[in-house]
């Protein structure tokens, strides 16, 4: 185990602030002071789905940065692509019915990003992609499904969180499990490392 320096999290995620915390990791928490939804609006159909991911983490790390001078800050951000297009998180259980519906026996990919501010300047930046396969379901399983989830699956941008139900509706996982709850946990560990 080794002592890293402390930073500061640009994330209102409880998964990535569980993650964080399972690696005995020094930081805080500050909720990003930027307008997500804003961003995504002006970004839309201008760039591909996971250049989004990626400004939208720095944008996160930047809005903190600037508050926090001398800090290492810390943005993440994810974005499911299906079928070429990114899809938003679902705002209710129907819309949530409807996502798992449409991704039922499919692969889709779920892209991070992550980017390192100091004194509101980019200084590390990496971002990943891992397949994810969801088994063919049957309406009225997706729907026992939702009932044992509740509201808090509407976190998750897939509709699914692979550390707790998740794997109830999951077939495959290719690629990093940490980059599936929204996180590159390998490579952000390399980069405190050296901090």
């Amino acid at each position: 185990m080794f002592i890293n320096k402390p930073f500061i999290l640009a994330s209102s995620s409880q998964s990535r602030y569980k993650i964080l915390k399972n690696t005995n990791l020094k930081f805080t928490v500050i909720k990003p002071l930027c307008d997500e939804e804003d961003i995504k609006k002006k970004l839309n159909k201008k760039i591909k789905p996971k250049q989004t991911a990626k400004v939208l983490a720095e944008e996160k790390a930047r809005s903190v940065s600037i508050k926090k001078p001398n800090k290492l800050v810390v943005g993440c951000d994810t974005v499911l692509i299906f079928e070429k297009k990114a899809i938003n998180k679902a705002k209710n259980t129907k819309e949530a019915f409807l996502k798992i519906k449409k991704l039922s026996g499919k692969k889709h990919i779920i892209f991070s990003a992550i980017s390192v501010f100091k004194n509101n300047k980019k200084i590390w930046s990496h971002q990943q992609a891992t397949k994810i396969k969801i088994r063919k379901i049957k309406d009225k399983d997706i729907k026992n499904y939702l009932k044992k989830t509740g509201k808090q699956i509407l976190q998750s941008v897939g509709c699914y969180q692979v550390e707790l139900l998740g794997p109830t509706i999951i077939e495959d996982i290719e690629g990093d499990f940490f980059n599936v709850m929204g996180l590159p946990l390998f490579p952000f560990l390399k980069f405190i490392k050296k901090q």
